[in-house]
Formats: structure tokens, C-alpha cells, sequence
């Protein structure tokens, strides 16, 4: 089996280890109120200053506002990094579906090329689209619209979808300019981290912000974060099998693979350990390879393991699909992470909808 410090040389290949000890010793810090964020709390102050005076100035109108003609649903995170917001808008747009909705995305398309207002078609290019909007156009089958400006990408897809009777703002929160129905803020397990806005802490905006919903995305193991404020619903995401990723029609239970075989676990996701640590509660043995979050894969970080077995998340997979050499790789398995809601989110989300709105 391959270890993880092999796996670790690997991404140094690629660059990724000097973004992943950045972003490491960030965290380490930000969990905690360390000398390093003391350092930064004159800065964090400032910041908050910045993120008061923005929200006045929209409050008086000084920023236009604009208000779209159907239910405008923002999700996103006050937690840099990722916290499990795209498989919750997937679970998002499969409940309204059942629920005799029509949801159509926007997104900006992090790591996408371009800025005007797109569809995001099932064949798209992960590096013009992005690899999140271009895994919710496929997996979501419902219309997705890319662009900076999120107005203009609301409207041009309600002039392209003019069916859609309600729009979910994938990580829209800071982008104030679209006016808002509801606001739904996922979590995970981290919590809010020590506390304290960018750059002493992690958080982009106070903890209590306002907002309809809190999400937390906790493992089974997971204790609920007594920080967090009332109406807390509890995701829990699960894997508990794998498709091949040159043939997505060949499916194996995650405890029938060998060990023996050498099993890596990669993720290019914002928070990797959380995939790794879903995969061990499977009872598997993994060395892991943690790559960037939305890590481009120009080049083939797989190329010279010698583990047989590769277990990649759905986020990966969009991306590693268009890159010929991965994608006929029989090594590599794609971990579908099947959502598990607490019960009343749903009908809270529509019972809001369908009241009050907040700006």
C-alpha cells in the first residue's frame, strides 16, 4: 500500500502541498485564539467596520437592490471553506421538485472563465463553468445559470427558463444586491472556529447574522455545537458505495473493497478530511491525498501511485471525467454522498416562502 507520505509527494508534483499548509496552518489558528490571531484581531476589526458601513449603505439605499419576480433561496457559509453546500443544494432542488416546484441555480462559477451570464449545459467545460454549477446542472437536472453579477444571472435565467418559479442562490449570501426570500447558512463540525472574522478567525460575517435557517453538516459521531443559534437542522452525508469512474454502471459497496489492494482516498474539496473521515466510519483503509479545493486537475495527480484502488468524491469526478488519462483510469471509484436531512426543514422552507421576506 501506498502511504500517505508517498501520496503527499504526489501533490507536491501538482503544487498542492504549499496550498494545503496554508491552508492547514490557517485553520489550526482560526480553530483557536492563538497568538496568530490576536495578531490579526486589528484587522478582523477593521473588517467588521467595512462589512457594517456595506450593509448601511444598502439599508439606505444607497446600493440598488433588485428584487427578481419569483422566491429568490440564497445558501451559503460564513465559514470559509467548504461545509457540505453543494450537496445540500442538490438535496434542496430534489425536495423542491417534490414539492410541485420548478428550482432553477445560479452561481458565480468559482473557477470558471467567463463572466457574462451562461447556461450551464451537461457537456460543459469544468474550467470555463466550474466544477460545483457544472455538478449541479448534472446531477440537479434542472437549469443552471453561471455569471458574476447574480441579478443578471437570475434574470437571464428566468428569460431562458420561464417556468422556473423559484431560484436557489448558490452561495449568494454577501451578494446583497439580489434581494432575498429566505437565507439558509450551513456549518459543520468546526463549528464556528474561534469566533472571529477574517483574517483573525474564519468567519466572513458575525455569527449572528441574520438568516432563516442554520444547517449543520455533522458525522454520526458529531456533537451539535451548543454556539449555534435555535432552528438548527442536522445533515448528515453517507457513502456507502462506489461507481467506477470509466463505467458508472459498475457499482461496489465501499466494505467489499480489499485493503490489501491499497486504497487512497483523494479529495480537492474545502474541507477533505471530511470525506476521509465518512470513509473510515465505512470500516475501510485509506491513505489519503488531500488536494486544493476546486483543484483544476491540469495535471493527473494519479499518474504515479501504485495504489490499485482510488476513491474520488462527485466534485472530483466532473472534472477528472473530461481529462482523458483519469477518466480511463479503472483505478479510480467516484463515493456518491447520499444526504440525510433531519425531518421539518422542507416544509419550514416552504411555509417561509410563502410569508415573510427578508432583504
Amino acid at each position: 500500500m501506498l502511504d500517505s507520505n508517498k501520496a503527499t509527494t504526489t501533490a507536491t508534483n501538482v503544487g498542492s502541498v504549499a496550498t494545503n499548509k496554508l491552508s492547514d496552518f490557517l485553520m489550526r489558528n482560526w480553530m483557536r485564539r492563538s497568538v496568530v490571531s490576536w495578531l490579526a484581531l486589528p484587522l478582523a476589526g477593521l473588517f467588521w467596520v467595512l462589512l457594517c458601513l456595506r450593509g448601511l449603505a444598502y439599508r439606505l439605499g444607497w446600493y440598488e437592490q433588485t428584487r427578481l419576480p419569483v422566491p429568490v433561496i440564497v445558501v451559503g457559509n460564513i465559514f470559509v471553506g467548504g461545509t457540505g453546500k453543494t450537496p445540500f443544494v442538490l438535496w434542496l432542488i430534489e425536495a423542491l421538485k417534490k414539492a410541485g416546484c420548478k428550482p432553477g441555480v445560479i452561481s458565480r462559477g468559482y473557477g470558471g472563465q467567463l463572466g457574462a451570464p451562461r447556461i450551464v449545459t451537461f457537456d460543459a467545460a469544468a474550467i470555463d463553468v466550474g466544477d460545483e454549477p457544472l455538478l449541479l446542472a448534472q446531477q440537479g437536472q434542472c437549469p443552471v445559470v453561471i455569471g458574476r453579477h447574480r441579478v443578471a444571472a437570475g434574470q437571464f435565467l428566468l428569460n431562458a427558463f420561464p417556468e422556473v418559479d423559484v431560484i436557489i442562490s448558490d452561495d449568494g449570501l454577501q451578494h446583497l444586491a439580489l434581494m432575498r426570500d429566505l437565507e439558509i447558512v450551513l456549518f459543520d463540525s468546526r463549528g464556528v472556529g474561534n469566533g472571529w472574522l477574517l483574517p483573525a478567525g474564519p468567519l466572513r460575517e458575525p455569527v449572528n447574522r441574520r438568516r432563516d435557517f442554520t444547517v449543520v453538516n455533522l458525522g454520526a459521531d458529531d456533537v451539535m455545537n451548543a454556539s449555534f443559534p435555535a432552528s438548527v437542522y442536522r445533515m448528515q452525508l453517507m457513502g456507502t458505495c462506489a461507481e467506477r469512474l470509466m463505467d458508472r454502471k459498475q457499482r461496489q459497496q465501499l466494505s467489499q473493497f480489499d485493503p490489501s489492494l491499497g486504497i487512497i482516498a483523494a479529495a480537492g474539496i474545502g474541507h477533505p478530511e471530511r470525506f476521509f473521515t465518512m470513509l473510515r466510519k465505512q470500516g475501510i483503509q485509506i491513505s489519503v491525498l488531500p488536494l486544493p479545493d476546486h483543484f483544476g486537475y491540469a495535471e493527473n495527480p494519479f499518474a504515479h501511485l501504485t495504489a490499485n484502488i482510488i476513491l474520488i468524491t462527485e466534485k472530483d469526478a466532473v472534472k477528472c471525467r473530461q481529462v482523458h488519462a483519469i477518466a480511463t483510469d479503472p483505478r479510480i471509484w467516484v463515493v456518491a454522498a447520499d444526504v440525510h436531512m433531519e425531518a421539518g426543514l422542507l416544509e419550514q422552507i416552504l411555509e417561509k416562502l410563502n410569508g415573510s421576506t427578508i432583504t
